[in-house]
């Protein structure tokens, strides 16, 4: 099954989905596929169908581009995915450095190869979290090393579904009900 949703231009490369077209998408249910693009591996995690949890996956190699590609498109359907969201490594102060912008670059590639809307969500200071909670369930340095990617990747993506989530209550508090 080849994907065929529509994409998001490179303009649209933002926090948010300005266009009505992605909106929907992010109201619909489905799953959302987050990713932490390491140096070496690629933290993956997925939510379920209602979008309300989020648990990590088995990292992937950071290989040749064709070959990630591949791996991330038999994800997308072995899970049935609506949405990516990418991990944006913002500095401290909040701006952007080189890590940022070849996120960016990904995430463009990505929308490109893939044809799903793409979202990013801020993941500072997430693999320090990731380390801590990997070793207080007692895992051995080496261990935790191959999950801290994917840790930090599922910790970002329960920080975009409550964002989600926030906003739609907000709509709905926003609408006159009779």
């Amino acid at each position: 099954m080849r994907y065929t949703f529509r994409t998001v231009g490179r303009e649209n490369l933002s926090t948010e989905f300005p266009t009505e077209e992605c909106r929907k998408e992010l109201g619909a249910r489905g799953r959302v596929l987050a990713l932490d693009a390491g140096s070496k591996r690629v933290g993956v995690a997925i939510s379920d169908e209602l979008r309300m949890t989020a648990r990590p996956l088995p990292s992937l190699k950071r290989t040749p581009w064709k070959r990630l590609v591949k791996d991330l498109a038999e994800l997308c359907t072995e899970f049935d995915v609506r949405v990516l969201v990418l991990g944006l490594p913002l500095r401290l102060d909040g701006s952007e450095g080189d890590a940022a912008l070849e996120v960016r670059k990904i995430a463009r590639n990505l929308c490109l190869s893939l044809k799903l809307p793409i979202a990013f969500q801020d993941e500072r200071l997430t693999s320090k979290a990731a380390e801590a909670s990997l070793r207080v369930e007692g895992l051995r340095r080496k261990e935790a090393a191959s999950r801290v990617d994917s840790e930090s990747a599922a910790i970002f993506l329960r920080d975009y579904l409550a964002r989600l989530d926030g906003e739609r209550q907000r709509r709905l508090e926003g609408e006159d009900v009779l």
